[in-house]
């Protein structure tokens, strides 16, 4: 029979066994207390990918080449073809200008006619102002002026005429000259110095739109 223990030793016991369960509840408090820190301290949350970010090593969206590019003002517009303008006005280079007479030789009670032709040289279509506002008939003896169609013009118009490539146009009304001598102050006199005739060569330039006659025109009055 195992002797009885002392009252001493029974102390002794529950101080250890009271020191080991203290122990415990300190160790389990610890482990409680970590793991609602480590709870509340956790990662950051990892944010959603946003529409207006794109995701790493994807490549930049390319422009839709059917946007409109109005939007876009560095955008370069498709050309487009220009409609066919039409005949341009007719260059010096284009036209040549002749002086035109009925005929080479008047008799005495002849008035010489005169006609402009006009004749489009170049592969091009082309328009002038061929009206009367532009024409100016001059008619000279040596360096002496006799005649000037404008001295004594009355209603002068335009007309807008189109000169086909290689086509030739003439004055569908022609001037005549009375054979007299013409200035701005004797346009209404009944005395005006007439030419001389009994073979006297005269000349005939012409000027419209601006474009002289090359050569000019002789004939002879009787």
């Amino acid at each position: 029979m195992t002797p009885r223990q002392s009252a001493a030793v029974y102390r002794r016991r529950r101080i250890v066994a009271l020191g080991i369960v203290i122990v415990v509840l300190a160790l389990l408090s610890a482990l409680v207390w970590a793991l609602v820190a480590r709870g509340g301290s956790g990662p950051a949350p990892t944010p959603s990918p946003s529409t207006s970010a794109p995701k790493a090593g994807t490549p930049p969206a390319t422009p839709d080449p059917t946007a409109d590019a109005s939007a876009d003002p560095s955008a370069t517009p498709t050309p487009t073809s220009t409609p066919d303008a039409g005949p341009v006005p007719c260059t010096a280079g284009q036209v040549q200008v002749t002086a035109v007479t009925d005929h080479d030789t008047y008799s005495a009670d002849e008035n010489p006619q005169l006609s402009i032709s006009l004749t489009n040289s170049s592969a091009k279509d082309c328009t002038m102002n061929v009206g009367t506002s532009t024409q100016v008939f001059t008619i000279t003896s040596g360096s002496d002026t006799w005649w000037r169609s404008t001295d004594c013009q009355q209603t002068p118009s335009d007309a807008i005429q189109t000169i086909k490539a290689g086509a030739t146009i003439t004055s569908s009304t022609p001037v005549v000259w009375d054979r007299t001598r013409s200035s701005v102050d004797t346009c209404e006199a009944t005395d005006r110095q007439r030419a001389p005739g009994g073979g006297a060569a005269y000349r005939l330039t012409v000027e419209i739109g601006g474009f002289t006659s090359t050569n000019p025109q002789q004939f002879l009055l009787n």
